[in-house]
């Protein structure tokens, strides 16, 4: 059994940072990749950033600039420094990650969610 545990998500003023974690447990023989995407009240989800476990980044074109995504291969984590917050950043974060296990394949993984308010 594979579980993502996300954090730091809350409410902020306009122009604020924000860093979201996330940590996989369970039997995971590697992730090759791990990122974030975000559900905004009314609009579909949408890709935020990912990492491959090589270093290789993709981002959203909106986000570039302002957000910034890593990892800690060792502790299982990926993080999203949110910088320069905006009122439209408001969404339901969402820690993804494509994970092989031990014995039971590669597949891909949702955490719960995190809020990220942000007020004018």
């Amino acid at each position: 059994q594979v579980q993502l545990a996300e954090s730091g998500g809350g409410l902020v003023q306009s122009g604020e940072s924000l860093r979201l974690s996330c940590e996989a447990s369970g039997d995971i023989y590697n992730i090759p990749a791990m990122g974030w995407y975000r559900r905004a009240p009314g609009k579909q989800r949408e890709l935020v950033a990912a990492m491959a476990d090589d270093g290789t980044t993709n981002y959203a074109d909106s986000m570039k600039g302002r957000f910034t995504v890593s990892r800690d291969n060792a502790k299982n984590s990926v993080y999203l420094q949110m910088n320069d917050l905006k009122e439209e950043d408001t969404a339901v974060y969402y820690c993804n990650a494509f994970i092989r296990t031990r014995g039971y394949g590669t597949n891909d993984y949702w955490g719960r969610g995190t809020q990220v308010t942000v007020s004018s």
